[in-house]
C-alpha cells in the first residue's frame, strides 16, 4: 500500500460558541460578569468558612471543598472561552488542550465524589445524630476529602495517557468552546474506539455509583425526617436536603447525557448547552444554592460585615 506523508497535528482551532462578530461582544460581556459572580461566590464561601470559627466543623469544610472544585472547573474553561470571543485567532496548542480538558475532568470527577461525601454527613447528622460528633469528626472529614481529590485527580489520568495514542492529522478544528474529549475524538486520524469504550465504562460506573449512594441516603434522611415531629427539625433538614438535591440533580443530569446516554444522538448545538451548563452555570449557581437558605452562612456573613 502506498505511505502518505501527513503532518501532525499541534495546535488547534477552537471555533467557539458563534463566528457571528455581532454577538462576540454581547457573549464575552455576559460571561465574564457570569465568570465573576462565580469566583465571587466560590471564592467568598471559602474565606467565610475559614474566617469563621462557628463554621469549622464537617459540613462546611465539604461545601467549602465543592466551592473549591467549582472554582477549578469555571476556571478550567471561562478564562480561555473569553479570550476566544475577542480574539481573531483561536488556537490552542496540544498540551493546553490536554491540560484544559484534564484540569476539568479533574475537578468534575471529584465534585462527583465530594457530593457522595457531603450526602453521607446529612445522613448520619440526620439520622444517626448522637453518634455525628464521633462518626463525622474533622479528622476524618479531611480523609474523605483526601481520598475524594485523589481518586478524582488520577483517574482522568488514564483517559490523557491514551489521548497520547491519537494522531490528528487532518483536522484542527474543534467546533467547541473548549477541549473537551469526545469532540477530539470526532477529529482523529486514529481510530479512537479504545478511547470511547474506556469513556461510557467508566462514566457508568463513577455517576452511576455515587448518584445511587446518594439517593440512597437521601432517601433514609427523608424517611426519619418525616416521622420527626418537631416543625423546626423537619423544616431545617428539609431546607437542607432540598438544596443538596438540586445540586445533584442539575449536575448528574447534564454529566448523564453527555457520557453516559448510550449511542448520544445529541445535536451539536445541544451539546454545548449542555457542557456550558456543568462547565460554567453550575458553578455559578451551587454557591447561591447552598448559602442562600443557611442561617448559619447568613448569620457568618453577618458577623464579618459587622466586624
Amino acid at each position: 500500500m502506498m505511505e502518505v506523508n501527513k503532518t501532525q497535528v499541534t495546535e488547534f482551532v477552537l471555533m467557539g460558541l458563534t463566528d457571528l462578530p455581532g454577538l462576540q461582544v454581547p457573549l464575552f460581556l455576559v460571561f465574564l460578569v457570569v465568570y465573576l459572580t462565580t469566583m465571587v461566590g466560590n471564592l467568598g464561601l471559602i474565606f467565610l468558612i475559614w474566617k469563621d470559627p462557628h463554621l469549622h466543623n464537617p459540613m462546611y469544610l465539604l461545601l467549602g471543598s465543592l466551592a473549591f472544585a467549582d472554582a477549578c472547573s469555571s476556571s478550567s474553561v471561562t478564562p480561555n472561552m473569553l479570550i476566544n470571543l475577542l480574539s481573531e485567532h483561536h488556537m490552542i496548542s496540544l498540551a493546553e488542550c490536554i491540560t484544559q480538558f484534564y484540569i476539568f475532568a479533574s475537578s468534575a470527577n471529584t465534585e462527583c465524589f465530594l457530593l457522595v461525601v457531603m450526602a453521607y454527613d446529612r445522613y448520619v447528622a440526620i439520622c444517626n445524630p448522637l453518634l455525628y460528633q464521633v462518626v463525622m469528626s474533622n479528622i476524618f472529614c479531611i480523609q474523605l476529602l483526601g481520598i475524594s481529590y485523589l481518586i478524582g485527580f488520577l483517574h482522568p489520568m488514564m483517559h490523557v495517557g491514551l489521548l497520547f495514542r491519537l494522531t490528528f492529522c487532518e483536522s484542527n478544528v474543534i467546533h467547541y468552546f473548549y477541549c473537551e474529549i469526545l469532540q477530539l475524538f470526532k477529529i482523529s486520524c486514529t481510530d479512537p474506539g479504545v478511547n470511547m469504550l474506556l469513556i461510557f465504562i467508566f462514566s457508568v460506573f463513577i455517576q452511576f455509583c455515587t448518584f445511587m449512594t446518594i439517593i440512597v441516603s437521601y432517601t433514609h434522611v427523608l424517611r426519619v425526617t418525616l416521622k420527626t415531629k418537631s416543625k423546626k427539625g423537619r423544616s431545617k433538614a428539609f431546607s437542607t436536603c432540598s438544596a443538596h438535591l438540586l445540586s445533584v440533580s442539575l449536575f448528574y443530569g447534564t454529566l448523564f447525557f453527555m457520557y453516559v446516554r448510550p449511542g448520544s444522538g445529541l445535536l451539536e448545538n445541544q451539546e454545548e448547552i449542555y457542557s456550558l451548563f456543568y462547565t460554567i452555570i453550575i458553578p455559578l449557581l451551587n454557591p447561591f444554592i447552598y448559602s442562600l437558605r443557611n442561617k448559619e452562612v447568613i448569620g457568618a456573613l453577618r458577623r464579618l460585615i459587622n466586624k
